[in-house]
């Protein structure tokens, strides 16, 4: 009997390690897994096998011509400078926000936890048209960036939150012993700690950014997802529709690569192993009270103007704009839709997550980083594709119906399920899982008795996750939605559309309590989830 490496680069644990023997032995291919895994990702890429077949059948010379036309300059322009300033902004507010809750005697951090998060349940959308509907002022770029700022935060919020409750304190400790002052600490040690979590929580704004649609069109903000919807259901021009998207699409490409390059391969690590040391929280002194206003002012804009302008109009609109028998069934409906599409998206990362975390190489890394693409394609692209191969390929089977929504929903929120999945697996110890396979136990055993276990915090994040992200989703859903069948969003988005702010008002209300509570469990899985000494698990996440 021999110690054996039972620790992987994704267990966080090493005491592990050092208790427990298991005979030495090579760990077999996981032929089942990547044959999941390569169907999965196979899946997600039917929205750009059908927009490249609809790119080739235009010719190449046109949709050459359709992008390099004064318009998508213009898009590129009006994309780029808002999805730069956008990004810049969530990381400065979602890293300040969470170093206040995480390392300071902030007072009633524990509120400011909850209230920080709770606005990644407010639709895009919604939040535009509660401050769009009150000011005129909340228009074109500036709104944009207002609205969007407001609206994407927490997904810079969360990791990095959890990655400075898991960082060693005893590194800024040493900064600070050596002489460096408080501000030098923070931007070359604290920061440094932080720097994968902060960078993948940018990644992901700058791809929702990309993919957004309902928003810009309420702000009068011309992008690309604007204009492409506008080709494809207006206009009925499906070549330029397509060679808008592609262009998109490489624009995702270059910000995963750029984010991959900045963030480089290292990890951070805490000094040695033993007890988890107890973090002194450091006094904000005089600026204690001036955080909390900011803090206030925070959450007010983006929690409580929504919250507030919605309520206004609902009771100025009257009796008639509360209630109703299609305010129920919207509700059922939407809640059924978005429930099936978690749990599918969810059972879809879990052979994803087990692959690139369990067994770790170049090609599953890069299997893994491919599915984010499909978050940075509009919802009209995902539908249209899944529209196209139900006519082309299965006669019409499926279209219009319930299943093809859900298995749209699912596709495009597969990356937000991969990232609850994925962070609870890398924090599970895969040494149980070894001691489990060296005593007999069967694969399918082990993974029944011993894994799904360990990750079912994880399966129940990335549930909430895809949850409360179907619940506000729009575009695919006006394309894919079943005839005689409304959900929260597209009602709203009727009513919007008519200027009846008080008849939209109770339909965006209720959209936001359906999605608070999987909004509050979401922070809740973040908050806990360095329970473990080491690295914390959510720095790889999107690595």
């Amino acid at each position: 009997m021999t110690l054996a490496p039972t620790q992987r680069r994704s267990d966080p644990s090493p005491a592990i390690e050092s208790t427990i023997v298991t005979p030495h032995r090579r760990r077999p291919r996981p032929k089942t897994l990547l044959a999941l895994s390569v169907f999965v990702v196979a899946a997600l890429a039917l929205p750009l096998v059908f927009l490249i077949i609809e790119a080739t059948n235009a010719g190449t010379s046109s949709v050459w011509h359709l992008i390099w036309r004064t318009l998508s300059a213009t898009l590129i322009w009006n994309t780029v400078r808002l999805t730069v300033v956008v990004t810049l902004l969530c990381a400065v507010i979602g890293t300040l926000t969470a170093y206040c809750v995480e390392r300071t005697d902030l007072p009633f951090r524990h509120v400011w936890a909850v209230l920080v998060v709770i606005p990644f349940a407010i639709p895009d959308f919604v939040v535009s048209f509660g401050w769009s509907s009150l000011s005129t002022w909340v228009s074109g770029y500036r709104g944009a960036v207002l609205v969007m700022t407001l609206a994407v935060y927490p997904l810079v919020y969360l990791p990095v939150a959890a990655s400075l409750r898991g960082a060693d304190p005893g590194q800024e400790e040493i900064a600070r012993s050596l002489g460096a002052s408080r501000l030098s600490t923070f931007v070359r040690v604290t920061l440094g700690q932080a720097r994968r979590a902060i960078l993948g929580g940018c990644l992901l704004v700058a791809l929702v950014i990309l993919a957004e649609y309902g928003a810009f069109e309420i702000l009068g903000y011309p992008t690309f997802t604007t204009v492409i919807f506008g080709e494809f259901s207006v206009g009925f021009d499906t070549a330029s529709a397509c060679a808008l998207s592609l262009v998109l699409v490489l624009l995702s490409l270059v910000v995963m690569i750029g984010e991959s390059s900045v963030r480089g391969a290292g990890h951070v690590s805490r000094g040695g192993p033993g007890v988890q040391r107890v973090l002194t929280r450091r006094s904000l002194g005089g600026t204690k009270w001036p955080v909390v206003l900011c803090f206030v002012v925070l959450v007010g804009a983006a929690l409580g103007v929504p919250v507030g302008s919605s309520i206004y109009w609902m009771f100025e609109g009257g009796a008639h704009a509360i209630g109703g028998v299609s305010l129920t069934s919207a509700a059922l409906y939407t809640a059924g839709f978005s429930a099936a599409a978690a749990l599918v998206a969810t059972l879809m990362a879990l052979p994803v997550a087990l692959l690139v975390v369990r067994h770790p190489t170049k090609l599953h890394r890069f299997l893994t980083r491919t599915t984010f693409l499909v978050l940075a394609m509009p919802g009209l692209v995902v539908a249209l594709a899944l529209s196209y191969f139900s006519e082309q390929h299965a006669n019409g089977f499926g279209y219009e119906t319930a299943p093809l929504l859900i298995f749209a929903y699912a596709l495009m929120f597969f990356p937000l399920a991969l990232v609850g999945v994925r962070a609870s697996v890398a924090q599970a110890p895969v040494a149980l899982e070894e001691v489990a396979g060296s005593l007999g136990v069967k694969r399918r055993h082990v993974l029944l008795r011993v894994t799904l276990p360990l990750v079912a915090p994880g399966l129940g994040a990335a549930f909430c996750l895809v949850f409360l992200s179907a619940v506000t989703e729009l575009t695919a859903t006006l394309i894919l939605i079943p005839s005689g069948v409304q959900t929260l969003a597209t009602q709203f988005w009727s009513y919007q559309q008519n200027l009846s702010y008080g008849q939209a008002a109770p339909f965006a209300l209720l959209i936001i309590a359906i999605a608070a509570l999987p909004a509050y469990l979401v922070g809740r899985f973040f908050d806990r989830l360095p329970v473990r000494q080491g690295p914390s698990p959510v720095r790889r996440v999107l690595k």
